[in-house]
């Protein structure tokens, strides 16, 4: 019996090649989608360092994102679960990547607090999952200063209590600067219930321009997102047990006291900046993207993300308030509204309202 030559024995056929290239991971896949869109918008250039670590940073806070948001269909009973998952395969990755492109370019990281707020929801028309960026208290004050007319060199913001004394002085025809006097308590300490607030642009080489805006608590308050968490701004909220089953039961209600104070800060804070005016020359298709992208969130999205943004927050709370110091520039979750932390950031002693999945990445209120 004639004996057959081994595979790759000259003159024979070539031994079958094994293909040993493995397949792409999300991370490859997400980055190379943003790259690919990235370089087709400025040309055939490099990415800097830089670039390529704001791409890693917006996979990592909107796989947490995602994931989170599927945690929540889970739990939900089956008559009300959404039957599409919360994963990756259900993303429209081509608005993804211009979005998180338009982003980046604009210079807004989630990686630091209150910069911008990703939210996953259900698209009503495309029946898939587009991610809503909504920008935070920070990411706001970096989009005027980058794209405002006229932006002041400096604003204050400050709120008022009953304690102390605020004096506002008009622009008229004996005085060409309009500016105030706000004097403190006796006892700093001790200064009273929250009265108002207010904030002051200022210009140094022109203080004519100067121009100051306050506003009682009524009218503070008339500004707080309709989905705002008693868990930051404090009031009543239910109080849930589980029962033997495991499962949760309302039980009555429970006083929270939250970070009121902090809270009507940012929201004056976010009014400072968004009375300016935003320069039509500076304006581009970044900015223009982030818009449409705003707009889509809030024609597109499912009705239940209001109580998905709740019930993020709830967790973000469980999992990351430790102690209660706090100052204002340290409290990291607006407003967007708040919107699950992210292992981007270091866990803040008072987190902002989270939407479903992310981080610093969740608004109070589309956009706090």
């Amino acid at each position: 019996m004639e004996e057959k030559a081994p595979y790759g024995a000259k003159g024979t056929t070539p031994a079958p090649q094994k293909d040993n290239k493995k397949p792409a991971t999300l991370s490859e896949r997400f980055s190379n989608k943003v790259i690919q869109e990235f370089t087709g918008t400025i040309g055939n250039v490099a990415l800097s360092d830089h670039h390529r670590r704001l791409i890693q940073n917006y996979f990592i806070a909107t796989d947490q994102s995602l994931k989170m948001a599927e945690d929540k269909r889970l739990k939900k009973d089956e008559k009300y679960r959404d039957e599409v998952p919360v994963t990756w395969d259900n993303v429209n990755m081509e608005s993804l990547a211009i979005s998180v492109v338009a982003c980046a370019k604009i210079g807004l990281d989630p990686s630091l607090p209150n910069h911008i707020n990703i939210i996953p929801y259900k698209n009503n028309r495309t029946k898939k999952y587009d991610i809503g960026f909504i920008d935070g208290y920070r990411g706001k004050e970096l989009k005027a200063k980058k794209y405002g007319f006229d932006v002041p060199d400096d604003i204050i913001v400050k709120l008022v209590h009953k304690n102390e004394k605020f004096t506002p002085i008009y622009k008229d025809k004996d005085n060409s600067i309009e500016h105030y006097l706000h004097k403190p308590a006796e006892d700093p300490f001790n200064p009273g219930e929250i009265t108002g607030g207010y904030y002051y642009h200022s210009y140094t080489d022109c203080p004519e321009k100067n121009k100051l805006m306050f506003y009682n608590l009524a009218e503070i308050l008339k500004r707080k997102p309709e989905y705002a968490s008693t868990e930051f701004w404090g009031g009543e909220k239910t109080k849930w047990e589980k029962d033997e089953k495991g499962k949760s039961k309302k039980v009555g209600t429970e006083q929270v006291e939250g970070w009121f104070s902090e809270m009507c800060w940012k929201t004056i804070y976010r009014m400072a900046y968004n009375a300016i005016t935003l320069d039509s020359e500076k304006i581009d298709e970044n900015l223009m993207r982030l818009i449409e992208n705003e707009r889509n969130f809030e024609i597109n999205r499912d009705p239940d993300h209001l109580e998905a943004l709740k019930e993020s927050r709830r967790l973000a709370i469980e999992e990351n308030l430790g102690k209660k110091e706090i100052n204002a520039e340290s409290v990291s979750y607006e407003e967007v509204g708040d919107p699950v932390k992210t292992p981007l950031t270091p866990k803040e002693t008072s987190p902002e309202p989270l939407p479903a999945g992310g981080n610093e990445l969740f608004p109070e209120g589309p956009g706090y």
